[in-house]
């Protein structure tokens, strides 16, 4: 069928079809029927999110700026820098890191010698407490220091050592992890070895953190096949999380984290078959390396973001370039999320990302 219009209905016409596409460009829509965009910006990264090193990592978050430090092992990154008195990196996301400074302007004095390792940095009665280790490679006669800052960034002042090896009676003491429940302070520590008094130990702290009032009030909650040693509580169970394997051989690096819950702090923590890991052997894995990533280990606290998810940074090497030009094993900071499925922590594919993934979200 075919419509003739003559040259003024045809301007009628043609004014009026004007009129509603106007209208209709310009009418707002019914909010009832039409969701509102979404203008949230899904911020993605990849791994590392550090690099060159930041080994046996330490993060928290300063409650007065909303920042995050992360703290690392005294290491020479091979950049003309020397070595760093524990490294300190600032954050606002976990994901964009910045070198902030180190923890300490000259080395403790109550050791001769040996380097500052792992780190644990949490903020107690207002300030800001490290723990710390003070060990040589193959150190018959390690020891577990603290200093205590009133800034996350430092400078941080040293309080003397809290124990040595020899003092406490459990061999390689390094690895110092803090708790706290019901206003009672403990420290956690231990690492590998085969002599009879071996393990992963805890001992109630003094009430201001900085001594240890009886050292055999100290209780055993894992083998010596263990060390970094991490505690979480999360709905009535507290989660061991700890490495086994090479941390620092470079690209045969064989570090890889396992877990362990309890119903007690003191344990004792099984593993998925319920197996002990006061035993050597046992544990439930978490994080292993792969042809991209290898030795992920020494996991940093549990970090959970705005939307309520938990994120784990620990430390992994690219075997490709398994080392630094000072020789020092290139450990950059990894992230990942965690999730829980029938009460246990996983990894997606228990092992590290390394594609694009979405960030935490932080407000």
């Amino acid at each position: 069928m075919i419509f003739l219009f003559n040259a003024k209905e045809m301007l009628i016409y043609s004014f009026f079809a004007a009129s509603l596409l106007l209208a209709g460009c310009n009418a707002q829509p019914d909010t009832d029927d039409i969701g509102q965009p979404d203008t949230t910006e899904v911020i993605q990264y990849t791994n590392p999110v550090f690099e060159p090193i930041l080994a046996d990592p330490s993060v928290i978050r300063d409650p007065n700026s909303g920042q995050f430090y992360a703290y690392g092992t005294q290491d020479d990154w091979g950049d003309g820098q020397g070595s760093r008195l524990i490294p300190i990196l600032k954050s606002t996301d976990l994901v964009s890191w910045k070198v902030s400074g180190q923890a300490f302007t000259a080395k403790p004095t109550w050791k001769n010698n040996g380097g500052l390792w792992a780190p644990d940095v949490n903020h107690i009665d207002g300030k800001y407490y490290l723990y710390y280790s003070y060990s040589t490679w193959g150190d018959p006669n390690p020891g577990i220091g603290v200093a205590v800052a009133d800034h996350p960034a430092g400078p941080f002042t040293d309080h003397g050592k809290l124990f040595t090896s020899e003092e406490v009676d459990v061999p390689n003491s390094i690895d110092p992890c803090y708790f706290e429940e019901h206003g009672e302070k403990y420290l956690f520590w231990g690492s590998f070895s085969n002599a009879p008094t071996q393990g992963t130990y805890g001992v109630p702290l003094a009430g201001d953190g900085l001594s240890v009032p009886d050292l055999t009030r100290k209780f055993k909650i894992a083998a010596g096949d263990f060390e970094a040693v991490m505690i979480h509580k999360k709905e009535g169970h507290y989660y061991f999380f700890g490495s086994k394997g090479s941390c620092c051989d470079g690209a045969e690096s064989q570090y890889h984290v396992l877990v362990a819950r309890s119903t007690s702090l003191a344990g004792p923590y099984l593993d998925k078959n319920g197996n002990d890991i006061a035993e050597r052997g046992n544990g439930t894995l978490l994080l292993k390396g792969n042809e991209r990533i290898v030795g992920p280990g020494h996991n940093a606290r549990i970090v959970t973001d705005s939307e309520g998810t938990d994120w784990l940074l620990y430390h992994g090497i690219d075997p490709s370039r398994g080392k630094a030009a000072s020789g020092a094993s290139r450990r950059m900071l990894m992230l990942d999320k965690l999730t829980w499925r029938n009460g246990w922590p996983e990894i997606a594919g228990g092992i590290p990302s390394t594609t694009q993934q979405d960030a935490p979200v932080f407000q």
